[in-house]
């Protein structure tokens, strides 16, 4: 049985789809004003392992991803700048252009993590109808009120507003979250903000209460709806979308739907930390995918690394860590290369089956694959780790044609001249030379190996 732990219930659960086989997922996506940088991309990790393992257990998966291509404001009080206009500004540009362009970039670090792409991509400038048609039910109920700019939700007419995060309202002062401005409620959001200025926007919309754009939390909820369905099985994030943004979404959600609840299972993954501290640009640690390659790693040893700890718990990133983890990987590589025997171990198997569904354990997955592999009476190998590699998306088997730098190449030449006079003793120098710049030689009768260490 699956188990995975529920924000909601602050509970690992057993894992009982809506529909039989089948699991509606939705995913909170990308903001496409800049790069994702790797703090956002361990979120997206742990949700393709989490599809994964829905898939290795049979179910067909429909996933849903939203692409913020409007709406999402610099702060969470519902004011400041759209964050795509403001790109498009600063770089001279459309604002559909900034959009599509790092939606392009994203899908590019998908690939190269072995993240499978959503079965449905659905950017927010397309369903401007659909969020409109959420407003007006949500106005027809009475729960919508007029400011000087915007469409508000009245959350003072839900008794348990904030459940997910655990909010307590009464507690909540005026300020203290965000700046109350003409808001009822320091808890209230926006649901349709007004252009200040009609035209000046590159991106608004004409609607039955003014032009403007829809607020950020509303494509959520009006998007997952239309292809999901007004009930579904799991929405994952970021811890930090917790205490407003799926707050939020329920509200509006539970509201306009009247299901509840409107999501079964509502999962979320921690922070990528840096020096102890959330990535940002003030702490540092805000590589892209692109930024690690020109240092020399492969994505996968990122998604190696982000495996080596459970989702639910806070990974410390540095350069060293990456190198330490791009050297098991590597390690693993070169031992699997070497494996003959196909088939499955059942056994061991099962084993990593009961690991993965013990709410995504991945560091245990990880041991099983290596107890197995230095387990000398073990049969069976290979077949068995090409079935773990289905969850673990490390492409384990794929051969890749090894590149050599220059420094080394010279390096092989000089000791193959070397065996060739017999000059044992400056052979085994240049071995532990290249061993250094992380390459290991084999010699056979038909000549050397060279690998990565």
């Amino acid at each position: 049985m699956l188990k995975l732990y529920n924000t909601l219930t602050r509970k690992k659960e057993d894992f009982k789809s809506l529909h039989k086989e089948k699991v509606g997922m939705y995913v909170c996506g990308p903001t496409v004003y800049w790069y994702q940088h790797i703090g956002n991309l361990r979120t997206y990790l742990f949700e393709d392992v989490l599809r994964k393992v829905l898939k290795y257990n049979g179910y067909k998966v429909k996933q849903v991803m939203n692409v913020t291509d409007v709406g999402h404001l610099t702060s969470d009080a519902d004011t400041g700048e759209d964050k795509i206009e403001r790109a498009a500004k600063k770089q001279g540009k459309k604002a559909q252009d900034i959009a599509n362009y790092y939606l392009k970039i994203f899908k590019q670090d998908f690939e190269k993590l072995n993240i499978q792409e959503p079965d449905i991509w659905c950017k927010a400038t397309e369903h401007i109808k659909e969020q409109i048609n959420l407003i007006k039910t949500l106005e027809k109920k009475g729960y919508t009120y007029k400011t000087s700019d915007g469409i508000y939700f009245d959350t003072s007419k839900l008794k348990d507003y904030g459940k997910l995060a655990r909010l307590k309202k009464d507690k909540l002062k005026a300020g203290c979250r965000i700046r109350l401005g003409e808001k009822k409620s320091n808890t209230d959001f926006a649901l349709w903000k007004f252009s200040e200025k009609q035209g000046n926007r590159q991106q608004e919309w004409k609607s039955p209460w003014g032009t403007g754009f829809p607020g950020w939390h509303l494509e959520c909820s009006a998007m997952s709806t239309k292809y999901l369905g007004k009930q579904f099985d799991i929405h994952t994030g970021g811890i930090d979308h917790i205490p407003i943004h799926h707050t939020n979404e329920i509200a509006q959600s539970e509201t306009a739907f009247e299901k509840k609840p409107w999501v079964k299972y509502w999962m979320h993954g921690a922070w990528l930390l840096f020096k102890g501290e959330k990535v940002s640009k003030s702490k540092g640690g805000l590589y892209t995918v692109s930024e690690l390659e020109r240092k020399g790693f492969n994505p996968l040893v990122f998604r190696y690394l982000c495996l080596t700890t459970h989702y639910k718990k806070p990974l410390n990133f540095s350069i060293d860590k990456l190198k330490s983890a791009q050297i098991s990987y590597q390690r693993l590589k070169n031992i699997i290369s070497e494996i003959k025997d196909k088939g499955i171990n059942k056994e061991y198997l099962k084993e990593f089956e009961e690991t993965i569904n013990n709410d995504l354990d991945m560091p245990g997955a990880l041991q099983v694959l290596w107890k197995l592999l230095r387990d000398k009476k073990a049969k069976k190998k290979l077949g068995t780790v090409k079935k773990m590699d289905e969850v673990l998306g490390l492409d384990l088997l794929k051969k890749e044609k090894l590149k050599i730098p220059n420094s080394v190449s010279k390096l092989l030449k000089e000791r193959s001249n070397a065996r060739k006079n017999k000059d044992w003793k400056k052979a085994d120098e240049l071995r532990e030379k290249i061993k250094k710049l992380g390459y290991a030689i084999n010699d056979t009768e038909k000549g050397f190996v060279v690998k990565k260490r």
